[in-house]
């Protein structure tokens, strides 16, 4: 499945990496801590976490993930945005709590 279809159906709010929507979506991984994430998200998975630091943006990179949902409205830097851009990391945010979006992309991808 495309991001932009998760997107779209999620009604997830794009920060970063419009440009990157057509990307193939495989999987998710929810995790907030980057080692956990590192070790076991897989490249084309989406990454359901609440952390909006910087490293998030090298983790997501690293591992070729399709894009970063970040929940709760949680608010990202500027700097942190900027990087993303640059690195093409698309990020997202969600007003859900990871629990309902994980459950919400589960349907989604194996509907």
């Amino acid at each position: 499945m495309k991001l932009s279809n998760i997107v779209e159906n999620l009604s997830l709010e794009v920060k970063t990496g419009e440009n990157n929507l057509q990307n193939d979506v495989t999987g998710a991984y929810i995790s907030d801590l980057l080692s956990d994430v590192m070790a076991n998200g897989k490249e084309g998975n989406v990454w359901i976490t609440l952390q909006t630091h910087l490293n998030i943006v090298a983790v997501s990179g690293l591992k070729n993930l399709a894009g970063i949902i970040i929940v709760n409205n949680r608010p990202v830097q500027e700097d942190v945005l900027q990087k993303a851009e640059s690195e093409k990391v698309t990020i997202m945010s969600t007003p859900l709590p990871a629990f309902e979006i994980a459950g919400k992309l589960y349907q989604l991808l194996n509907g």
